[in-house]
């Protein structure tokens, strides 16, 4: 398939969806994630505010590549996208939380999970 058709995934190029989307977007939806995570908000505001990028990388996709602008089909492939990339970015910053404010219940079992720590016999 050539780079500049249009896909299921990307409207214009695949370069040009690497680029916006994943880089630029999914740096912003990955720095949102911890924010959120930092804050202890719920995942609903995590959601809205995956939205609200995902208009402004449809905008960024129409203003410097000229895309469609009000495009429903890309705008849910882009915040799906975003969703992936902003709920990765909260689950390693919980892991951390979790397993550094209380260390004395848990315990990191990987990047993205945390384990309860087994009870001391004494």
């Amino acid at each position: 398939m050539e780079g500049n058709a249009n896909s299921l995934i990307w409207e214009v190029s695949v370069w040009e969806f690497v680029f916006v989307t994943v880089l630029l977007a999914g740096g912003a939806a990955y720095l949102t994630g911890k924010a959120v995570a930092s804050a202890w908000q719920p995942n609903l505001q995590l959601a809205a505010y995956v939205l609200l990028l995902g208009l402004a990388t449809r905008f960024i996709h129409f203003a410097l590549f000229n895309g469609t602008l009000l495009s429903p089909y890309y705008y849910i492939v882009d915040v799906v996208v975003l969703m992936a990339i902003a709920f990765v970015g909260k689950r390693i910053t919980r892991a951390r939380q979790m397993s550094t404010q209380y260390s004395f219940q848990y315990s990191r079992s990987g990047p993205m999970n945390w384990t309860k720590k087994a009870a001391a016999d004494s």
